[in-house]
């Protein structure tokens, strides 16, 4: 674990972890709480307590999660537990400097409050995710039963602690408060998504032409990129040729679209989304 703290990625991730906290605490208080609306996990549990007893949500959300980082400290890696306890501790902080900001947004729509509180919410946990951190709560539950029992899903279990806390929030709150809340969900998993594949991905290009040469040499020497040649058959012709095949970045897949076409206007290209690659020129930063 010694290395962990030496490198360089380490304090990116604890950076990026505390801005996607903080961005999360924006979603819940100036958006989901002025509308009485619940977030997921123990942030749900812990705005409860904050609607009815005035309880700070940010408390609440900490105090919960300490058996739960006793239980990821225990059953799960050192390092999952160390990037869950900056994330446990960063968001309950982040909550109570926030939650006096929760005035400056006052708008008489729930439906408003909902989407943006779920933007903001998934922005933020997508932020954290990425850099494979945890804000506590049921994710380390949910991390912990997984690995006890592989064939169960994350997701589905995820979504039955939110279903019981979604229902019981329609028996305290009132069935509108309950269905607004499932959109806001919606939405954060949703963004979630978007967030981390916009981060992770990739373009693969399988390319073939009749000047193999060029455009490997403007591959390796020009972007500074690996690539590979596979012996490929027609189908139909059975005549060989090579298939070159290269992974860019999604920024890098236009340029080299269009170099390949002005070196070879006849080439054929095929570009494949990949959400995620792991190898020399593609670490996270």
């Amino acid at each position: 674990m010694k290395d962990l703290f030496k490198s360089k990625s380490f304090y990116v991730d604890v950076v990026l972890i505390i801005v996607g906290c903080f961005i999360s605490s924006l979603g819940v208080n100036l958006f989901l709480s002025n509308a009485g609306l619940l977030g997921g996990g123990v942030t749900g549990i812990g705005l409860i307590l904050q609607y009815l007893w005035n309880i700070p949500s940010g408390i609440t959300i900490f105090i919960l999660n300490i058996p739960l980082f006793l239980i990821s400290y225990k059953f799960l890696s050192k390092r999952f537990t160390i990037y869950t306890a900056i994330g446990m501790i960063s968001f309950s902080t982040a909550l109570m400097i926030t939650k006096p900001l929760s005035s400056l947004v006052q708008v008489d729509d729930t439906l408003l409050y909902c989407i943006y509180g779920g933007v903001l919410s998934g922005i933020g946990y997508g932020l954290v995710f990425f850099r494979n951190g945890s804000i506590g709560g049921t994710d380390i539950i949910t991390m912990v039963v997984r690995k006890k029992y592989s064939n169960i899903d994350i997701g589905k279990a995820g979504f039955t602690v939110n279903l019981i806390i979604v229902t019981i929030a329609a028996f305290i709150f009132g069935l509108p408060k309950a269905l607004y809340t499932l959109i806001s969900m919606f939405i954060t998993s949703t963004i979630l998504d978007k967030v981390l594949s916009g981060f992770t991905s990739k373009k693969l290009l399988l390319i073939l032409t009749e000047k193999e040469d060029d455009i490997i040499s403007y591959v390796i020497k020009d972007m500074n990129r690996g690539i590979t040649s596979l012996m490929a058959e027609g189908g139909y012709t059975h005549n060989q040729k090579k298939l070159l095949y290269v992974a860019v970045t999604t920024s890098q897949m236009i340029s080299l679209k269009n170099k390949i076409l002005r070196i070879d206007p006849k080439a054929f290209i095929t570009i494949i989304d990949v959400s995620e690659i792991k190898g020399k020129g593609f670490q996270s930063i």
